[in-house]
C-alpha cells in the first residue's frame, strides 16, 4: 500500500481492531465528520484529512495513559506505513505531547476533538437526543456549566477556535453543521 492514510477502509479497519468502545468509535466518526468537512473548506483532502481524525484516538483503549497515548499509536502508525504529517498531526492533538501544530490539518484535528465530543453531550441531553435539536447559544450555555461533560477542555475548545482563526460560534456552528450531515454515522 503506497500510502495508507489515503484509504479509508484500511483506516476504519484498523480503528475498530484497536478501539472496542462504541462511544470511542461514535467520537472518531464526530471529529472525523467535522475534520473532514474542513478540508473541503480549505480544499485540502478530505479523505486523508478525514482519516487523520478517524485514527486520532484509535490507539486510546489500549493505551489510555499520558504517557501512552497517543505516543503508541503513532509507533503503530509509523511501522504501518503512516507519513510524518499524518503522525504528527494525531501527536499534536495532545498538547502534553509537545509536538507543534505547525500546519492547518493539526491545527483542525486539534480544534475539532474536543468540540465534538462537547457537541455529543449536549445532543444527548436534548429531548430528543438528536443533532437537529442542537444549536450553538445551547453549546456555549453548556460550556459555562462545568459540571456537564467535565472531561471536555473549554480551554482547548477556545484554544482550538483560536488557532484556528475563526469565531467560536462559527466554529461550533460549523462542527453541528458537519456532524447533522452526518448523523447516522455518529448516532445522533
Amino acid at each position: 500500500m503506497e500510502n495508507p492514510g489515503n484509504d479509508r477502509e484500511y483506516c476504519l479497519s484498523l480503528l475498530k481492531e484497536y478501539t472496542k468502545s462504541d462511544s470511542l468509535l461514535k467520537h472518531a466518526f464526530a471529529v472525523e465528520a467535522c475534520v473532514h468537512a474542513y478540508a473541503i473548506k480549505f480544499n485540502e483532502d478530505p479523505v486523508y484529512w478525514g482519516n487523520v481524525a478517524l485514527l486520532h484516538d484509535f490507539d486510546y483503549e489500549m493505551f489510555p495513559t499520558a504517557e501512552e497515548h497517543p505516543f503508541k499509536g503513532s509507533e503503530i502508525l509509523k511501522e504501518k506505513g503512516f507519513d510524518e504529517t499524518f503522525r504528527n498531526a494525531i501527536l499534536s492533538h495532545a498538547d502534553y505531547s509537545n509536538v507543534p501544530r505547525n500546519n492547518l490539518l493539526s491545527k483542525v484535528l486539534y480544534a475539532c476533538d474536543e468540540l465534538a465530543g462537547f457537541i455529543t453531550a449536549v445532543t444527548y441531553v436534548r429531548p430528543s437526543k438528536s443533532i437537529d435539536e442542537v444549536e450553538v447559544s445551547s453549546v456555549k450555555k453548556k460550556m459555562k456549566d462545568k459540571a456537564f461533560a467535565r472531561a471536555v477542555s473549554r480551554e482547548d475548545i477556545l484554544k482550538g477556535a483560536e488557532e484556528l482563526n475563526v469565531s467560536l460560534e462559527e466554529h461550533i456552528q460549523f462542527c453541528i453543521d458537519a456532524m447533522k450531515l452526518n448523523r447516522e454515522k455518529v448516532g445522533l
